[in-house]
């Protein structure tokens, strides 16, 4: 007999059954548990999904808005040109990646194959520019200045240049009107990246991969307005490839323009003058160091004074701003960003930040002015103030006996403002204030004034300055004790001694840290565009004002116009009287005082001029010049760093900036048929039905065309009429003096 049963299987074989069905029912289940899940759970975003395999787009660029002048003058617009591109796609299948077409490519635009292919690679961080940052299914132009002959070469021998194209594109052009450059205010363009794209994609303002974005200046700070939309077209095609039909289309909408306050008259001015400074300044001799000023860079605002609207800006060294169209060049990028470059890119009307110098002494007047220092006492103005050991000079010894605070502030006193910080020092308790919080009416007044922050203007990138009160000295102490105390030295150089002594007692509110302070030296630190808001609340009566440089947004068929209304911030910590004797102190300064020797000849009857000079210390360079004006209409700042005095290397700069505005000729005549600007440009410029704006025409070099007029109506003997005269003992300030030693955390002293 046999166990095997009647079926014929063993009890293993059954075990072994009853497991495979179990494998092949839940393989079953598996299965329409993904197709239930794909089909009906999923099914209609793959249904979605899938129609797109027979759709394909075509991109239409927006046309970008234009960035006008307050006269609608076009400061960066769109032109035409022939742009040869490359599909990064189409190279890399190829054997040899398309090194072969590229290298055929430059031969034809006449350039060197390097070149191009630095073009076409991507962008990370082991790649420096040039290298294309944009998405790298996007074809990648490799020039924007193509000729018509190269341009038909490339059209005509397709089978030679696969992945090339050459078509006819709008770009961006930076115009330079009347030779204004404008560089750091407009900024420049670069194809918009993946990351972008990303985190743009949920906004109300997405980016497609063909845009261009802005990356500094206003191109980036109105990007969104200026941008526009792209317009994209669907067709539907078969599994060829061939067009079946138009799926739907959205038509491209233009950018918006963008109406300044800037006036590309002025602004060439602007930038002629401040060019002209520091040539001048790079030819005079600098007795402290032995050599001659460097005046490496500086920067220039003209501001109006009851707006805060900006009329001119200029930064120097300046570039030119078209290099970025169509990408820029590996020689370029290295003159924008190399070492020897002086960083060309920055805006130093608003990045740029130095000690202020005496021009900081209308602050110090306030402080003291709040701290019960009556305006018109006296307070002596002695030709060195001592301070243990140390002993801090006057300009050349001088002494003007008892003054008062309008008079220390015309003949730029330091001894009067050593004494007055040196005094609320001591009565807030010296190095070890009393119990409960200082006074400390010297800083408060900064903060009061808008330093140490943003003033708001649009442009990205403000830096903030800086204002060295006991919070900072915490903080930055806390933050570079350990590196002070390792490398300082009691009797080492000035820089270890300086180390140790903040090693020691960095956190503490030392009495040269006060005393330097006073006259805006030590750890003080302020922007151009800062000083302009101050002197042009001054100037309008006390009232500060966000500085703006927008002034309309105009839709590009010009129904919609938005303007951008000024906005006051507050006003400053003085009163009517103070404010009055400040302003004929400043008045002082260009009738008799620091600045007199510079404006010799104004009508200061018909045009009154208010100024303060400024000569900054900063350790290891040479003395950086400050000159801070205002006139009712306009606040006027310059500063030019290692260039010597506030009133010698900006004073005439200034002057001149002066003359073009209102019209003054060098002997003193106004001239209202030269004047540029005489008032501030209220009205916006015509807008066209069509949406097209009217713009005037600009003369070819009007900061030439002014030089010239000014000095064809020179008085013929030389001499000058009556106004504004050179005092007697006015003369081209070289520098403070030192004094031999230096008391703990006094580090700079001239104003």
């Amino acid at each position: 007999m046999t166990n095997i049963p009647e079926t014929g299987r063993t009890p293993r074989v059954q075990i072994r059954l009853v497991v495979i069905q179990i494998l092949v029912l839940s393989l079953l289940g598996t299965l329409g548990g993904r197709l239930w899940y794909l089909q009906i759970r999923e099914g209609a975003a793959y249904a979605k999904e899938a129609s797109g395999n027979h759709v394909q787009q075509v991109v239409e660029p927006a046309v970008r808005g234009s960035i006008l002048d307050a006269r609608g003058v076009p400061l960066a617009d769109n032109e035409t040109r022939l742009v040869v591109s490359a599909s990064r796609t189409e190279l890399l299948k190829m054997k040899d990646d398309g090194k072969a077409v590229l290298t055929k490519l430059a031969g034809v635009l006449g350039m060197t194959p390097e070149d191009v292919m630095m073009k076409v690679r991507l962008c990370d961080a082991k790649t420096p520019q040039p290298c294309w940052n944009g998405s790298p299914y996007q074809p990648i132009p490799i020039t924007d200045e193509a000729t018509a002959k190269q341009a038909l070469q490339i059209r005509e021998r397709a089978e030679d240049f696969p992945g090339i194209t050459a078509e006819p594109e709008a770009v961006r052009r930076y115009a330079a009107p009347a030779k204004a450059n404008t560089a750091q205010v407009l900024g420049y363009l670069s194809p918009v990246t993946d990351e972008e794209i990303t985190k743009a994609q949920d906004t109300d303002s997405p980016y497609l991969r063909s845009d261009q974005v802005g990356r500094s200046g206003l191109e980036r700070q109105y990007d969104k307005q200026l941008r526009g939309k792209a317009g994209v077209t669907r067709y539907e095609v078969d599994n060829l490839g061939r067009v079946i039909g138009k799926a739907e289309a959205t038509p491209a909408e233009s950018g918006s323009s963008l109406v300044t306050s800037i006036d590309a008259r002025v602004q060439r001015v602007a930038e002629y003058e401040l060019h002209n400074a520091m040539k001048i300044a790079r030819t005079q001799f600098d007795k402290i160091t032995g050599e001659n000023y460097k005046a490496d860079s500086g920067a220039v605002v003209v501001m109006e004074a009851k707006t805060g609207r900006v009329v001119a800006m200029s930064s120097a060294p300046t570039y030119d701003p078209n290099v970025w169209v169509g990408g820029i060049s590996a020689k370029d990028y290295k003159q924008l960003t190399g070492k020897n470059s002086d960083y060309p890119l920055l805006n130093r009307a608003i990045q740029g930040q130095s000690a202020p110098g005496s021009t900081f002494k209308v602050v110090s007047t306030a402080a003291a002015v709040e701290a019960g220092y009556e305006w018109d006492g006296g307070y002596p103005c002695t030709s060195s103030y001592s301070v243990g050991g140390q002993v801090f000079k006057n300009f050349e010894g001088e002494n003007f006996g008892p003054i008062s605070l309008g008079r220390a502030l015309e003949v730029s006193c330091d001894t009067v403002f050593y004494g007055l910080a040196d005094r609320e020092w001591k009565r807030d308790g010296g190095i070890n204030p009393k119990k409960g919080e200082p006074k400390d009416y010297f800083y408060k007044a900064a903060h009061q004034f808008g330093l140490g922050k943003e003033t708001g203007i649009d442009l990205p990138n403000e830096v903030t300055g800086r204002v060295p009160d006991r919070a900072w000295k915490e903080a930055y102490w806390k933050a570079n004790k350990d590196s002070w105390c390792k490398t300082g030295k009691k009797d080492g150089s000035y820089v270890e001694k300086i180390a140790y002594e903040n090693c020691l007692e960095g956190n503490k509110m030392r009495e040269g840290d006060s005393i330097n302070y006073s006259i805006g030296q030590g750890d003080t630190l302020v922007t151009p565009i800062q000083e302009a808001a101050i002197y042009g609340a001054l100037a309008n009566g006390g009232t500060m004002y966000q500085p703006t440089i927008g002034k309309a947004i105009v839709s590009a068929d010009g129904k919609t116009v938005r303007e951008i209304k000024p906005k006051a911030k507050g006003k400053l910590p003085i009163d009517q009287a103070t404010l009055k004797g400040m302003d004929a102190a400043l008045e002082g300064v260009v009738t008799r005082g620091t600045a007199a020797w510079k404006f010799g000849g104004w009508p200061q009857d018909k045009i009154p001029l208010h100024a303060k000079t400024g000569t900054a210390e900063v350790y290891g360079k040479q003395t950086t010049s400050w000159l801070a004006t205002y006139s009712k209409d306009y606040t006027v700042v310059m500063t030019i760093a290692q260039a010597g005095t506030g009133s010698g290397a900006s004073g005439e700069a200034v002057r001149h900036i002066y003359n073009a505005l209102y019209g003054v000729s060098a002997d003193g005549k106004i001239d209202k048929k030269n004047a540029l600007l005489p008032t501030p440009q209220k009205s916006l410029p015509k807008i066209k039905a069509d949406g097209s704006i009217t713009a005037p025409k600009v003369p070819k070099d009007p900061a030439k065309d002014q030089r010239a007029s000014q000095e064809s109506e020179k008085a013929p003997d030389g001499s000058q009429p009556a106004g504004t005269v050179a005092s007697p003992t006015a003369t081209n300030r070289d520098t403070r003096r030192r004094g031999r030693g230096r008391k703990r955390g006094t580090r700079r002293m001239l104003t």
